[in-house]
């Protein structure tokens, strides 16, 4: 059989490419005339506006990446962890609205999301929720193998997570468990295994989360009860504040512990110490369990947060060898 001449063959490759090229562009400017003018939306739908998630879930993958290294981490992991902070919990979000589309309509403070409001479509939520997980698998197949296995783990949680105030009255264990999975990642990006302190870190993190949480779940407490959903907020009843304040209490107790397996010094206790004074705030907060003082607890937890990370960086630049 003989082949076509080269002529021909370059002319009907030219053809391909450019009929290739014009589909690419039409499509470009379908997804540009549909979907740009959404991307504000597409930003409240991940939260980007409030970044308080961001912070509650940085701050403890922080902790866990600068003692690994010992105050030292790379550029590329610390891009790493802190693009991949942002970009799944912004996924979380999406994931959160999408399951929670026919309850978020008659919730106080989530009447106004995107996908009740009809600013954007189901299609535009799990289309936006690809284009936010892409990038973040992307940035974990840099590191290794155990990584890219505990965060397929943490994306498995953080799936579930929605769903949980169906089933159990503690789903904010859940999502301490979610919001902790960074740490053990930090850990094992940075030296190839997880050692135990990774493990009271989680432990710590966790509790911590379940205590900030409730507060966060005080606000939708009588929504919640009306719509026959779960939280530890109904679970504790009367006994919330004085829970939440056992739990932050057991929070200090485990980052003590941290500090004294790891010899932190005087840096670090200084930061715990402001952290604790922020926590004595937030009970003067909800003791009246109004819920814009209650809301006002929870966001001050960036700063609890913020104060533990600030004592193990001073303590690593001070003392690290």
């Amino acid at each position: 059989m003989r082949l076509p001449p080269i002529s021909t063959l370059l002319r009907n490759l030219s053809q391909i490419c450019v009929s290739l090229v014009v589909g690419a562009s039409s499509k470009l400017r379908r997804f540009q005339k549909q979907r740009l003018p959404k991307l504000p939306h597409l930003l409240k739908l991940a939260r980007l506006d409030r970044p308080i998630g961001i912070s509650l879930l940085l701050w403890p993958t922080f902790w866990g990446l600068w003692i690994a290294s010992e105050g030292y981490p790379s550029a590329h992991l610390f891009f790493v962890f802190f693009l991949g902070v942002v970009f799944t919990r912004s996924a979380g979000c999406v994931i959160n609205d999408i399951a929670d589309r026919n309850f978020d309509g008659q919730v106080k403070r989530t009447v106004n999301r995107p996908l009740i409001t009809g600013e954007l479509t189901l299609s535009d939520a799990f289309i936006f929720l690809f284009v936010l997980l892409f990038p973040a698998l992307v940035l974990v197949l840099t590191t290794n193998l155990l990584t890219l296995s505990l965060a397929v783990i943490a994306a498995l949680i953080a799936a579930v997570y929605p769903l949980m105030k169906r089933y159990t009255y503690l789903p904010q264990a859940v999502l301490g468990l979610a919001f902790s999975m960074g740490i053990p990642m930090s850990f094992s990006a940075v030296t190839g295994e997880i050692p135990q302190i990774a493990w009271l870190l989680v432990v710590a993190n966790v509790i911590w989360t379940v205590a900030y949480d409730t507060e966060y779940a005080m606000v939708d407490r009588d929504d919640d009860l009306k719509l026959g959903l779960k939280s530890s907020a109904i679970l504790f009843g009367d006994l919330d504040k004085f829970i939440i304040g056992v739990l932050q209490i057991f929070f200090l107790g485990t980052m003590v512990m941290v500090a004294q397996r790891l010899s932190l010094g005087f840096s670090f206790y200084a930061g715990l110490t402001i952290a604790a004074g922020l926590l004595i705030y937030q009970q003067y907060l909800i003791k009246d369990r109004a819920r814009d003082p209650c809301f006002a607890a929870f966001l001050s937890n960036h700063w609890v947060g913020l104060s533990v990370f600030g004592g193990v960086f001073l303590h690593y630049g001070l003392f690290a060898t």
